[in-house]
């Protein structure tokens, strides 16, 4: 049963940025680790099952949450976003522990470890995927007005969350001598917290006069549906191909780092910060500068243009630096411009993000905006299933790297083609 939402929808708005916040410096320790230490058990591998079993463990996370964000967020419509939330927070913290636990299984064993990983990510998928509810949270607790800055929250939340996640890992593992049960630890206590702060702090925001008593859990029909709103149906598709092109990127990072500029873990804890700390300041910053005063449509487009200039010029990094690297030579000179490629992509990436939750929420009826935007939220996971596996696929299929890339920039034109649809959509901006 629900309760009346607080008098103060500050409070909640609050409270969610913190639990989100906290919840993804988790994520931060986890993510740049993930696809290196499943290197390491899949060293007697040829290249492509490496990629595939890499890609798997990616998409894994995400198939979860495609699967559980439109039915945690009916659920939501129906019972509350309070239990939901908390709900979540326990299995991040029961499966970032897992995911510390198979970090310490010996390399003779790389079936058992290769297995506990995927487990770890099946249930972090299932339990992450409670994030739609906290967009519900958002659209509960502030008018259409202000709904594109409490959108930017969450964006400058898992910003913060993902800029300090790894540098709290790389401290974390100098303290405990890089022993590698460390950083799932850590994650599992920081979700700990959130969840302690959920229980206390957190009021229901669900309105009992929207209330949706007839909503259920599954419904792939009513997912359909959704999909088939000609205001809401656009843009969720246009956020699944910017996601899908985006992950490519996310997806590949450590390892391009890695293979073409000799990082290690320590270097790239400190790339990934990096991309937080971007992803704070566009969205903590900017964005929430021109929202309100910009339409959301223009504020995507915005960002589009910025993912495929930042796409693009990653591309041309990983062509320059293999031919440098075939005549003998370092391609160290051109790691400015991947700094500045990836800064620029992640840039735009922070306007897509949080104009097309903004819009979609708008656009739906205020009874069904856990359901709406779960299924937003869905397909944004099934571009991040797709999108990283693609990725670490047809990154071994060629020593220069740059397929990730070019297939992103691909895919952002077909983006580009469909934004006319998006923007006829009868929102209220």
């Amino acid at each position: 049963m629900t309760t009346p939402a607080p008098k103060s929808p500050r409070s909640a708005l609050l409270v969610v940025f913190l639990v989100v916040f906290i919840d993804l410096l988790g994520f931060g320790i986890v993510l740049p680790l993930m696809p290196r230490y499943a290197d390491t058990y899949l060293a007697g591998y040829d290249q492509t099952a490496r990629g595939v079993m890499i890609g798997l463990l990616y998409s894994s996370f995400s198939l979860m949450q495609f699967v559980f964000s439109p039915i945690w967020g009916r659920v939501s419509d129906r019972v509350g976003r309070r239990p939901i939330l908390i709900l979540g927070l326990v299995g991040s913290v029961v499966f970032y522990a897992l995911f510390g636990y198979a970090s310490t299984i010996p390399a003779e064993q790389p079936t058992l470890a290769i297995a506990l990983l995927l487990a770890s990510r099946v249930g972090a998928g299932i339990a992450g995927a409670s994030v739609s509810t906290a967009s519900a949270v958002i659209a509960d607790s502030t008018t259409p007005e202000k709904r594109s800055k409490g959108m930017a929250l969450i964006g400058a939340a898992f910003g913060i969350g993902f800029t300090f996640g790894p540098l709290i890992a790389f401290a974390g593992l100098k303290v405990f001598q890089h022993e590698k049960w460390a950083p799932g630890a850590m994650a599992s206590g920081l979700s700990l917290v959130a969840t302690i702060l959920a229980v206390v702090l957190l009021p229901e925001t669900l309105k009992p006069e929207h209330a949706n008593r007839e909503a259920r859990g599954f419904s792939f029909g009513r997912s359909i549906a959704v999909l088939k709103m000609p205001a809401v149906g656009p843009p969720i598709l246009a956020y699944f191909l910017a996601i899908f092109a985006f992950a490519n990127f996310e997806a590949t990072l450590a390892l391009f780092t890695g293979k073409v500029f000799g990082y290690g873990d320590d270097d790239n804890f400190l790339v990934f910060a990096g991309v937080g700390l971007v992803l704070m300041v566009a969205q903590g910053g900017f964005y929430r500068r021109f929202a309100g005063k910009t339409s959301d449509t223009r504020l995507m487009g915005l960002g589009l243009v910025l993912m495929f200039v930042g796409l693009g010029g990653l591309a041309v990094v990983a062509f320059l630096s293999y031919q440098i690297r075939q005549s003998g030579g370092s391609p160290a000179q051109f790691q400015w411009v991947l700094y500045l490629a990836a800064a620029v992509a992640v840039f735009g990436f922070a306007f897509v993000n949080p104009s097309v939750a903004a819009l979609v929420s708008k656009r739906a009826d205020p009874s069904r905006q856990g359901e709406i935007l779960g299924v937003n939220q869905s397909f944004a996971a099934l571009g991040r299933i797709l999108g990283p596996f693609v990725g670490s696929v047809v990154f071994e299929q060629h020593p220069s790297r740059v397929l990730p890339y070019a297939v992103a920039v691909g895919v952002l034109l077909l983006v580009v083609a469909l934004f006319p649809v998006v923007s006829r959509g009868n929102a209220a901006e």
